[in-house]
């Protein structure tokens, strides 16, 4: 029998990179996996095709709109938190509205996705929130705002695992380092000096991380909770 074997998931955010990993990783190990879009349809229907997983187009920068996605789907098993933004430059000249958008996306959906899921999660459910090794460190210029929203994503997890711990459900955070997505590929511009930290001098694959994300909603990790797991190549150490 599979590892999710009976288990329903929900991945917000999950028709390309570290989002369609980790939802391809799910259906492959047996969950009836459900994953959210926001204008990527082809790369959806081609994820779904592919997995099995069904496909919902959803604005996670929709208070509304995000929580009934969640509250649609039922008792939930497992949730993954994966959509995001990322807005950097300058801070005396970003477009503040864009910097809004992030905080909408990157910091009030999780919290409201994670609050509607344990409404209704079965006893021992899984949450996982995305976040960044720049919650930890903001090794260049202009990444202030979406070091903000990453940096309260480990708030959250800590505050939801006290809140949620009495009904053995988890709450974790994943934070990459680089990793090879349309958002940062791993020939692009940045990636040399991004290699000038790693211990590891590489970009990770999609499918480590959805490794890591695999092992937190898995039956092996049903004590690990409030906790930020790393996963950047030694950039941070």
């Amino acid at each position: 029998m599979s590892s999710f074997e009976n288990k329903k998931a929900l991945v917000l955010g999950g028709s390309r990179g570290i989002g369609a990993a980790i939802v391809e990783r799910l259906s492959r190990d047996g969950a009836e996996t459900t994953f959210t879009y926001a204008g990527s349809a082809e790369a959806a229907a081609a994820l779904a095709e592919k997995t099995g997983a069904t496909a919902i187009q959803s604005d996670s920068a929709d208070r509304g709109a995000v929580t009934k996605t969640v509250a649609d789907q039922g008792p939930l098993d497992i949730l993954v938190v994966n959509a995001g933004v990322l807005v950097m430059g300058d801070p005396l000249e970003s477009d503040p509205d864009a910097v809004d958008h992030m905080i909408d996306i990157n910091v009030r959906s999780p919290y409201h996705a994670a609050v509607e899921a344990a409404r209704k999660m079965n006893e021992g459910g899984r949450i996982v929130i995305l976040g960044s090794v720049n919650g930890d460190r903001v090794p260049f210029p202009g990444g202030a705002a979406y070091s903000l929203t990453k940096s309260a994503m480990q708030g959250l997890v800590r505050g939801l695992a006290r809140d949620f711990g009495e009904r053995s459900i988890t709450v974790n955070a994943v934070q990459p380092g680089p990793v090879d997505t349309d958002m940062n590929p791993a020939d692009g511009p940045m990636k040399d000096a991004m290699h000038s930290f790693m211990a590891i001098k590489r970009h990770a694959r999609p499918s480590e991380i959805a490794g890591m994300v695999a092992y937190l909603v898995g039956p092996e990790a049903g004590i690990v909770t409030g906790a930020l797991h790393t996963i950047d190549g030694g950039f941070g150490a």
